[in-house]
């Protein structure tokens, strides 16, 4: 079984099964296997096997400059964690734009899904700072299901 008490049996169970259905929470950001689900035993599958791409439509960016970044495959996917980062400093940068069934973690520039509803695809809108210009990339996890997921996916330029 796993390494709780006795008396905590009934909510590891419980916790066991969750799959974070309203998304991951803002500390995965900053876990030590950052932007990864923390799912028991479940381990990330290599990004190179993965079904799922993350397009992105642009790199370049300018004050206020809005990219679309979408997770697409072969498969349905339950859930998601993308981060926006500087393609400079690998710092965190900009926000998100809150679109239907997701939820944004502004503490690390994370989008997140908000519903455990299969999904074919997922447009995702991403807001660059006010008062600088760069280059973005965006990095993160997409979930076929509780344990099989795709962790560290690196986005490409894409229609």
């Amino acid at each position: 079984m796993s390494k709780c008490p006795e008396y905590f049996i009934f909510m590891c169970l419980i916790l066991g099964v969750s799959t974070f259905p309203d998304g991951a929470p803002v500390d995965a950001c900053v876990k030590e296997r950052v932007n990864q689900p923390h799912h028991g035993q479940a381990r990330s599958q290599p990004p190179e096997t993965s079904p799922y791409q993350l397009l992105q439509s642009a790199a370049d960016y300018g004050p206020g400059t809005q990219i679309t970044v979408t997770i697409q495959g072969v498969a349905n996917f339950k859930g998601f964690l993308i981060q926006a980062r500087d393609v400079v400093t690998n710092e965190w940068i900009g926000q998100w734009v809150e679109t239907p069934n997701t939820k944004i973690h502004p503490e690390c520039s994370a989008i997140t899904h908000s519903d455990p509803k299969p999904k074919q695809a997922a447009t995702l809108v991403w807001q660059a700072p006010k008062n600088s210009r760069g280059q973005v990339y965006f990095t993160g996890t997409v979930l076929k299901g509780y344990s099989e997921f795709w962790s560290n996916l690196v986005s490409q330029i894409g229609a």
